[in-house]
């Protein structure tokens, strides 16, 4: 009666383990409907908020400006570095035109396994000339680029906020060139 007590009792804990373990998997890799839409800073840095950030100090101008095709306009508002080694890029993305525009494809890149996941920023690219690099836009597991994407038509005057994050030049580099397809490069300053 005893061992099979025990034996109960060890599949027991086998069980509840790999539930567990399941449970935090799942938690990690999210999976939610709003993978696709840019996630809010975390709260961490808004309890810490005790100062301007770097480039958030100097006025409400933009890092850079990329004009691009049927008057859209990409304002860079920060280019920004983290300590897991990835540079993240966030602005807006606006239609300064008098006509409603749609989103162009050529945006997402030439890459088969981007394009496989719709319109998005997927074709971005940092260059530092210095170091004689080009870094591109990361995948997640599944391919899909870290990038805003799933682009709807933006009428006249619409604008919607935009992100790209890339792996992290060397911690020397702080100048890298911003470039998007169909629009002009950027020379944009990282911080952090």
């Amino acid at each position: 009666m005893r061992m099979r007590f025990t034996a109960q009792a060890g599949r027991g804990m086998v069980t509840l383990t790999i539930a567990a373990g399941l449970a935090l998997g799942a938690a990690g890799c999210g999976g939610g409907q709003d993978d696709d839409k840019p996630k809010a800073p975390s709260s961490a840095s808004k309890e810490a908020d005790s100062g301007p950030r770097a480039q958030e100090g100097r006025s409400d101008a933009p890092v850079a400006e990329l004009k691009g095709p049927d008057a859209l306009l990409l304002t860079v508002s920060a280019v920004e570095r983290d300590a897991g080694g990835f540079v993240t890029v966030s602005g807006t993305l606006k239609n300064d035109g008098g006509k409603t525009v749609n989103v162009p494809a050529q945006l997402s890149g030439n890459e088969t396994e981007i394009i496989r996941n719709g319109r998005s920023l997927g074709g971005a690219t940092l260059v530092d000339s210095k170091g004689k690099k080009r870094y591109y836009v990361l995948r997640d597991t599944d391919g899909r680029p870290l990038t805003t994407t799933n682009f709807p038509a933006l009428k006249s005057g619409e604008s919607l906020p935009v992100f790209m994050q890339f792996p992290a030049p060397p911690a020397g580099t702080t100048e890298v060139s911003l470039q998007l397809p169909m629009f002009s490069p950027a020379t944009v300053t990282v911080s952090g």
